[in-house]
């Protein structure tokens, strides 16, 4: 799931299975084409490409795995994918957002509406929750980078807007558009971050205090992410401490 929250550490911590662990690969090898065929397949002349595969990198996917997925996007065999954002009601109003890639939208806005159905959430129509979010860059690094007031001051002098600290790392955020060249002044200053994407950042998010809600939610998103055509599943929510250990 995109996004700082307590559940994308849980998931972290716990590590994921071999068959997740494929499907994350396919998932990322799927942006790394998409956005080599809509640009120059060379890194460093396609903005896009190169935060594509900075992410594979930093979820450990293989070189390989990378070189063939750009070396997909030149031939004629590679697939056209559709981007599209489907935003949504899951369990206890929580708004999700939910972007996916896909040859088929027909079959991918079905599955999704099913998705949301069973879990009794609601699909609404494009618009309808992603005005709680902001669409910013979210830059990652280690508390090996420095401290938080000299993160702080580089994040600044490149340009960025917002900066937060805590015991797992450093995250700094920024314009959507200036998320390439805020990343690459970061990367002068205080060397290659270990993340740096487009994300959905809840404006004010909703804590959720009781267990079952938050395992309906789960879920869902588990559910969700699980499709081959679905790319990232963001929420407006937080888990308490007490909620989080529970799961």
């Amino acid at each position: 799931m995109a996004g700082h929250s307590k559940w994308a550490n849980i998931q972290h911590r716990k590590g994921r299975q071999d068959a997740a662990r494929s499907k994350l690969f396919s998932k990322l090898a799927k942006e790394i084409t998409v956005a080599a065929k809509m640009g120059d397949p060379d890194p460093e002349k396609n903005p896009r490409l190169r935060l594509a595969v900075k992410e594979a990198k930093a979820k450990s996917v293989p070189k390989d795995v990378i070189d063939r997925a750009i070396k997909k996007s030149l031939g004629g065999d590679a697939e056209n994918y559709e981007e599209i954002r489907y935003e949504g009601y899951g369990p206890n109003g929580i708004a999700l957002v939910v972007e996916a890639m896909t040859d088929n939208r027909n079959r991918t806005a079905s599955n999704v509406r099913s998705y949301f159905a069973k879990s009794g959430g609601d699909l609404g129509q494009s618009g309808s929750v992603s005005f709680m979010f902001d669409r910013v860059g979210e830059i990652m690094y280690p508390l090996s980078a420095g401290d938080a007031d000299d993160v702080m001051m580089a994040a600044i002098e490149a340009g960025a807007s917002d900066v937060s600290s805590d015991e797992e790392g450093h995250w700094i955020y920024c314009a959507d558009t200036d998320l390439n060249e805020v990343s690459s002044a970061l990367e002068a200053a205080l060397g290659e971050s270990e993340t740096a994407k487009l994300i959905w950042k809840p404006q004010a998010p909703t804590e959720i205090t009781d267990v079952e809600t938050a395992q309906k939610l789960m879920k869902l998103i588990d559910t969700l992410e699980d499709d081959d055509d679905v790319q990232n599943v963001t929420g407006n929510f937080d888990l308490t401490e007490d909620v989080a250990a529970q799961l």
